[in-house]
Formats: structure tokens, C-alpha cells, sequence
């Protein structure tokens, strides 16, 4: 069964060196669409060049990372509408707050996270979107537009049960990664994953970052990839008591509605 890999970083250095041979992994393993996530403005840009450069079945999103919010300039938001444009722009983001490591203000951080969620609103397109340790305050915002804007997916979801509650009251999608198959922080994912309505899942890698980490063997190189979507797919089937041929077909499904892909 085909997948969809919700949000792969292809943009990071790490994949450079073999572009073609991450991919034919990720064929080899039924994983063939891809969302390519862009995390600033010349990020964005070569997530969109990537998208172009793979064409079937490869998309792109455009926005700035709350990491990367105290980097917003005058010209920012009229550099990320004319990249909207693409038609392998798929959708605004990775937008929202990161109030763990705190890289730029909280400030810095709403402010860009208000600006994208309005572009959202403004080109008509579907919101992607990061959070960490940041759920009141992420939530009051996001809630401010809830009538205005269109899908949106809370991308790789590590929070608690009331987090989760309150997505689903605003019929976001929720995104779930490798991070439930961290026995050390994840395990409370086994039991929230179960509560996702299932048109509202989708499943990502969040590649290069949260290798897997019950996947078996152990690479050397503990680069996570695409090819390893379907261990995780095998993960989080388990957990809600679906087959792995079941959550492929409607996460494949969720993710094609979400991003209004119809070929």
C-alpha cells in the first residue's frame, strides 16, 4: 500500500550527498508522495526548486519556523505570498511556537505565526504547523481565526490528552511521527493515538530528525528517512487497533483532502 510521508525536511544538508538514493529507498518501501516542508524564505524556495526537480507526486509548503521567527523582515510576508504561488505550494508553514529552546522571542514567535495563519487565510491555502511547549498560548491564537481558516494539521503532535482534545475541537488533523516509538518520551502516544477520528491522522518522518527508534537493525547512520515511514506506520496501526493496510488507504486519503490533491 502506497504512503505518504506528511513531512519530510529534504531540504536539510543531510540528504544532499544521495537525493536519488533516499528516494528509491522510500519507493522500494511503497513510500511515494512526499510533503517537503519549508522552514524559511530561501528554505522555502528550495523546497519548492526539490518539488520541481522530483515533480510526480512531490509537494511543498512555504513559511517560517518559529526557530527562525527573529529572522522576519519587512519583505518576509510578500516573499512567502509570491512563493504561495507555485503550484507545488501546497500549503502555508511550518508556522507556530516553539517555547522549548526559545531560538526567537515569544514575540517574535506570535507575530509570525499571526502573519502566516492570515497568508493562509488570504491565498486559500491549508496551514502547516509546529508546536511545542506552547500549547495556551498556540491555541488562543489559533482559535482567534478559527472561522477563517481552512484545513490544518498540528504536524508532529507530542503533546498531552488535553492538547489533543482541544485540536479536535477545531477539526484539525493531527500528525503523528517516530516520536511513538520513543520509549523514553513517547509512550504516552499509545493510548491519545487511538482517540484520532480517522479522518483527521496523518503520518509523517519528520525525516532527517526522530529516527525510529524500535526499528531494528540499527543503521550506522541514524539518519531518519522516508523508507522508514512504513515501521512507523506499522507502529501506530497497532496502537489504534487498525491494520497496516487500513491506515495506509485512509492516511493516504487524509493527507490527498488535506492538501487538495485530486491526480
Amino acid at each position: 500500500m502506497p504512503l505518504f510521508d506528511f513531512c519530510f525536511n529534504f531540504t536539510s544538508s543531510k540528504f544532499r550527498d544521495d537525493e536519488q538514493g533516499f528516494l528509491q529507498r522510500a519507493m522500494d518501501a511503497d513510500v511515494n508522495h512526499y510533503l517537503v516542508v519549508g522552514s524559511g524564505q530561501e528554505d522555502s524556495q528550495f523546497a519548492i526548486e526539490l518539488a520541481q526537480r522530483y515533480q510526480k507526486n512531490m509537494y511543498a509548503t512555504a513559511g517560517v519556523h518559529p526557530h527562525l521567527a527573529k529572522n522576519w523582515q519587512d519583505d518576509t510576508l510578500k516573499t512567502l505570498r509570491n512563493l504561495s504561488n507555485s503550484d507545488r505550494v501546497k500549503a502555508i508553514g511550518e508556522a507556530g511556537l516553539d517555547f522549548n529552546r526559545n531560538f526567537s522571542t515569544h514575540q517574535q514567535q506570535e507575530f509570525a505565526f499571526r502573519q502566516q495563519i492570515e497568508l493562509a487565510i488570504s491565498v486559500q491555502k491549508p496551514l502547516f504547523l509546529h508546536e511545542r511547549d506552547a500549547h495556551d498560548k498556540f491555541f488562543s491564537i489559533l482559535n482567534e481565526y478559527k472561522n477563517d481558516i481552512g484545513p490544518t494539521v498540528v504536524h508532529c503532535f507530542t503533546g498531552d490528552a488535553k492538547a489533543l482534545e482541544n485540536y479536535l475541537s477545531m477539526d484539525l488533523y493531527i500528525g503523528i511521527t517516530g516520536w511513538i516509538c520513543d520509549e523514553r518520551r513517547g509512550s504516552h502516544l499509545h493510548e491519545l493515538v487511538k482517540t484520532i477520528p480517522q479522518d483527521r491522522l496523518l503520518i509523517e518522518t519528520d525525516a532527517p530528525y526522530l529516527f525510529p527508534r524500535t526499528f531494528q537493525p540499527r543503521p550506522k547512520k541514524m539518519t531518519n528517512e522516508p523508507a522508514y515511514l512504513p515501521h512507523i506506520a506499522e507502529h501506530i496501526a497497532y496502537h489504534r487497533g487498525d491494520s497496516v493496510e487500513k491506515l495506509c488507504d485512509y492516511t493516504m486519503s487524509n493527507s490527498l483532502r488535506f492538501l487538495s490533491i485530486t491526480d
